[in-house]
């Protein structure tokens, strides 16, 4: 059966390491026969939740900007890929504020498969582990949500550097596996 996947690819750097591991993820969703779109969050112009919860007699966002967009691909997908480089332990921004604004939907947001790439410069597994964290306490929030696979990308840090990599392999079969 084909399913929707919709990856948010946090990176700054278009061709980064998280970026490159998106591709080879979508790579083999695509092969697989899956519907597949890769959003580059840096490139969009997506401002910060500011707690006003006027969405919440609204459903809709105050802030006029590519979020309500966004915010539609992400209640309509099956699969969410959420994909950051770490930054001092944790998601970069533009993927965060990505997140923080699915609150004018997030009752909507439901029923999805997670996965989670992940990249660093770092080569210990435990410099992810709060990035991992921050991927799994927006999936808590999502009803029903089911953790499928976490990709590493460590040890990378100058542009392009994971090609070549085991995580390569790893993200395109995930991707396949979906």
């Amino acid at each position: 059966m084909s399913k929707k996947v919709l990856i948010l690819s946090g990176s700054p750097r278009k061709g980064g390491n998280s970026d490159t591991l998106c591709n080879q993820f979508a790579l083999g969703a695509t092969e697989a026969g899956h519907s597949v779109q890769k959003v580059n969050v840096a490139q969009k112009s997506i401002g910060f939740c500011r707690g006003c919860y006027a969405c919440e007699s609204t459903g809709k966002c105050v802030i006029n900007d590519d979020m309500g967009e966004l915010l539609q691909q992400i209640v309509d997908a099956d699969v969410l890929v959420l994909a950051s480089p770490v930054y001092f332990y944790s998601i970069d921004a533009q993927l965060k504020a990505v997140i923080d604004r699915t609150v004018a939907r997030w009752l909507e947001v439901k029923n999805k498969e997670f996965y989670y790439i992940v990249t660093a410069a770092d080569e210990e597994l435990e410099s992810a582990q709060t990035t991992i964290a921050c991927f799994r306490g927006y999936a808590d929030c999502v009803e029903g949500a089911v953790e499928r696979g976490i990709i590493y990308g460590m040890g990378n840090h100058q542009l392009g550097e994971v090609k070549g990599k085991p995580a390569m392999t790893e993200a395109y079969q995930m991707g396949k596996n979906v």
